[in-house]
């Protein structure tokens, strides 16, 4: 166990480390070979003990066990309890989840620095067999992991449960038999004591140990990919609002092994995780992107990627969205007015002359129109554009449908929902990035002028909106 500690530096010297004990045989000899290596590198630890109250009364002496045991080693004890006797949902995952949130509130508390658990190679390979079963690659295969970023460490896990038991049995020290453990109910406790042994008595002695090699082959590779794919990712994902969108261009031409873990960090980046994403999922966002031209959709656990011309776009799913994205308000002169949906304010004032080069040309502007005052005969509002919307853009010899503009201008369809217009009675006076309509359009004589500028509320992480081939506005919500 000092190997593995030293091998991937689990603790800091001096920390303060939370022993993860159930009372089972693999926290127990845990917690008595952690307490015999502390002073190796000064560690003050502590012992943790989650009572999920399934068992009724053989929880409660669990928890009492291990508080005796705790007392017995002059260590602090902290208790939680949770009844998950009473949940609906899936019992092992719940139970999971519930010591994840135990042992992480342990350290952003800053009572620990680190909280060790009891997981073995015996866990490790059972683990892995049970995530290939289910279609997992080299990311799941790679299973439980010595260290997470969170602060969890796994010092027996290249050890396994049978030099766990021996240990204990040497020493006469006593533990805790789990009872649910010995349930076939759980997928886990098929594995464990059904398909498992079966496989290393028929087939292959070694089984559980090349089991756990693999997962340590496959952590490897994936520490390599996530600094490759976080380099990629700066260069190819761009940030929008609410969303991540990916040149399809780009995409085609990387490795497919790069390819399908940029896909997957996409989807991430909207996610948070990757909980429900399997290789179909990774597969049919790919074809999407292949296909030479069009538009296309899929829907994944907790992820809609469009397909408009060039672009992928992920997002999470809006419910309802259609019912959501019309909108019309009044526009007041001067005033500043937040595009909903998008990261665009239009800025209106009245001035005297018209805009010079070198406004139009600001960082911080995607452009800005003008139009002559004197033309408008009313109070002006901001809406959506909506189907059927036409208007004569200035430089154009007639009106044109903003359906056919959005055509020529390669507009993907996430961007069109909540495009503004600005509109004077029934007429539109400008639209986004098409400009001014042509009869309303200022020039040198005209005596005032109604200056309509298009900003950034603020540029994104990593770069700003018009680097990306086709559109100003390429990496927005609408």
């Amino acid at each position: 166990m000092r190997q593995t500690i030293a091998r991937h530096r689990l603790f800091d010297t001096g920390q303060r480390v939370g022993v993860a004990v159930s009372g089972g045989a693999d926290s127990v000899c845990l917690l008595h070979v952690l307490r015999d290596l502390a002073p190796l590198w000064g560690l003050h630890l502590s012992v943790l003990h989650l009572n999920h109250r399934l068992r009724g009364s053989e929880s409660d002496e669990d928890a009492e066990f291990v508080r005796r045991l705790a007392a017995e080693f002059g260590l602090p004890f902290i208790l939680h309890q949770v009844d998950l006797a009473a949940t609906a949902d899936n019992l092992e995952q719940s139970a999971r989840e519930a010591r994840l949130s135990f042992f992480r509130n342990a350290i952003s508390s800053g009572d620990v620095a680190r909280v060790a658990t009891g997981h073995t190679r015996s866990d490790q390979a059972e683990t892995v067999l049970f995530r290939f079963l289910r279609g997992a690659g080299t990311a799941g295969l790679s299973a439980i992991r010595p260290v997470t970023a969170d602060g969890i460490v796994r010092p027996l896990l290249e050890i396994d449960r049978a030099e766990v038991l021996q240990f204990l049995r040497d020493r006469a020290i006593p533990w805790r038999e789990d009872s649910t453990n010995r349930s076939l109910t759980f997928a886990r406790n098929r594995i464990r004591h059904e398909l498992l042994p079966q496989l290393v008595r028929d087939w292959n002695p070694g089984f559980e140990r090349n089991l756990a090699q693999t997962a340590d082959w496959a952590l490897a590779e994936e520490s390599y990919w996530e600094a490759e794919i976080g380099r990629l990712a700066d260069s190819y994902l761009v940030p929008g609002v609410d969303s991540v969108l990916l040149d399809t261009t780009r995409l085609k031409l990387l490795p497919l092994a790069a390819a399908r873990r940029l896909v997957r960090r996409a989807i991430e980046k909207v996610r948070g995780d990757l909980l429900g994403i399997d290789f179909d999922h990774v597969n049919g966002i790919l074809q999407m992107a292949g296909a030479t031209e069009g538009h296309g959709r899929l829907q994944a656990p907790g992820v809609d990627v469009m397909r408009s011309f060039e672009w992928l776009r992920f997002a999470r799913p809006v419910p309802n969205g259609l019912a959501t994205r019309n909108y019309r308000f009044p526009a007041p002169i001067p005033g500043i007015l937040r595009i909903p949906g998008t990261a665009l304010e239009l800025c209106l004032e009245v001035t005297e002359k018209l805009g010079t080069s070198d406004e139009a040309n600001s960082v911080y502007n995607e452009t800005m129109g003008d139009v002559n005052w004197h033309r408008l005969s009313g109070p002006l509002e901001v809406r959506n554009w909506r189907p059927g919307d036409q208007y004569q853009p200035q430089g154009t010899p007639g009106p044109e449908k903003i359906k056919t503009l959005f055509q020529q201008f390669r507009v993907p369809l996430w961007e069109r929902r909540h495009w503004p217009v600005l509109i004077d009675a029934h007429s539109i006076v400008w639209a986004h990035r098409f400009g001014p309509a042509a009869e309303y359009v200022a020039d040198r004589n005209s005596p005032a002028v109604l200056r309509i500028r298009e900003t950034r509320i603020a540029p994104p992480p990593g770069g700003v909106y018009n680097n990306v081939p086709g559109s100003s506005e390429v990496g927005r919500e609408d």
